[in-house]
């Protein structure tokens, strides 16, 4: 007697994802599953823009690359070199007076963009104090990322294959079957990272509000990285 049944779950991933082609033959059952797993984040990435303005173009210039060396004297005393800093192009921007027909100028901005990536979260605290204390930067935030994501998906894979599995032994024996040997799979691996800002994701407008709730919550443990895969298996049956 031949039995050809196909099983698929519909248990999808929030992203449209399509499923594989695959020609099901008789004796086998088709089955697919998502899986997770929960890693901590392994790096801390600072953003914040330097902004300065001033009456003329090479003042402005001159306040916002002193306040660059300050960033810079800062991760120095923390013991982070500052080439681990990447700091945009300084760009200038001429500010008018839109209240005035004529538009007269009456000022220059100069602004660059600032990243900095840190393994050691102990840090953190201090370089938001010494920035705000400085009065450098605006617009910052800062977001926790998951970058090794290899094992954290192995085990994502290893979750939704055991309830592919689980799901495809529920079916086989249902029809008075036993679940044979694998005879294909494919994955898709998909990573939910969920950023945490110390003061909200939205930026903030000054440094010393981040700074404040570092202090508050100097023991904080950063939220997990969600590393989801979705399998699809077919098995052979006896």
């Amino acid at each position: 007697m031949k039995i050809f049944v196909t099983l698929l779950l519909a248990g999808m991933l929030a992203s449209a994802q399509e499923h594989p082609e695959i020609t099901a033959q008789p004796k086998t059952i088709y089955a697919s599953a998502d899986g997770k797993f929960d890693a901590p984040p392994d790096t801390a990435e600072l953003h914040f823009d330097i902004a300065a303005r001033e009456d003329t173009a090479k003042a402005a210039y001159e306040h916002a690359s002193r306040e660059g060396n300050e960033f810079r004297q800062v991760l120095q005393n923390n013991g982070i070199d500052p080439k681990a800093a990447e700091i945009g192009y300084y760009v200038v921007q001429p500010v008018y007076d839109l209240k005035n027909s004529k538009r007269n100028l009456i000022a220059y901005r100069v602004a660059s963009n600032v990243r900095l990536k840190l393994k050691d979260f102990s840090k953190i605290a201090s370089i938001l104090e010494r920035l705000a204390d400085n009065n450098i930067g605006e617009n910052q935030s800062l977001v926790y990322t998951l970058e090794n994501m290899d094992a954290a998906k192995a085990r994502a894979v290893e979750d939704a294959y055991h309830h592919a599995r689980m799901n495809a032994e529920t079916l086989a024996q249902a029809g008075s079957r036993i679940l044979g040997d694998l005879s294909y799979a494919s994955v898709d691996s998909y990573e939910q990272v969920r950023p945490m800002a110390l003061a909200g994701q939205v930026p903030v407008p000054g440094m010393r509000a981040q700074a404040e709730a570092v202090a508050r919550t100097e023991q904080f443990t950063p939220q997990n990285v969600t590393v989801t895969a979705h399998v699809n298996v077919l098995f052979n049956v006896k």
